[in-house]
């Protein structure tokens, strides 16, 4: 076996796994939890999920994060997918207009379905959970939540994170 010395640039684990998964493209969504004065969220890439029976996904958000307190209080959340006119939520949850807590909802059309959780009316899919589990894991939490209920948008065009910046895809 002819085994050769890898050539391109080396980095630290951390900053190797960092630009890595810079290039892992990912469904853009806002996580969201609270009621009122107390609502909060937070744009997120890490959402998948988990099983069909009964029906679950699984959210990564970091510890230290404003949403993680609303939600482990409430313990109801939703999940926004995001479509392609959304890039201005996208940031405005994402911490990049400096606006915090629940006046992040000033923008968007909010609705609820069955838990309480604000749910973007207009979402490629809305998902009402509520937390079955939160599993810390050094500096993030794994929040494993259980669909309670579904809102479908028609959204012709997803919103997707790639390489530090957004993308438009599908459509026809």
């Amino acid at each position: 076996m002819n085994v050769r010395p890898a050539s391109l640039h080396r980095a630290s684990a951390a900053d190797g796994f960092k630009a890595a998964m810079r290039h892992l493209a990912g469904g853009v969504g806002i996580v969201t939890s609270g009621q009122g004065a107390e609502r909060n969220g937070v744009t997120v890439t890490s959402v998948s999920s988990l099983s069909v029976e009964p029906p679950s996904l699984i959210v990564c958000i970091n510890r230290s994060c404003s949403i993680m307190p609303v939600l482990r209080d409430q313990g109801t959340f939703g999940v926004n997918i995001l479509a392609a006119g959304h890039r201005e939520l996208a940031d405005r949850f994402a911490g990049r207009h400096g606006v915090r807590g629940a006046e992040r909802y000033d923008s968007g059309d909010w609705i609820e379905l069955v838990t309480g959780a604000p749910l973007l009316s207009d979402a490629l899919a809305a998902i009402d959970c509520t937390v079955d589990s939160i599993i810390d894991w050094n500096s993030h939490a794994l929040v494993i939540g259980r669909v309670d209920a579904v809102q479908l948008g028609d959204g012709a065009q997803a919103l997707v994170y790639w390489r530090g910046g957004y993308l438009d895809i599908g459509g026809e």
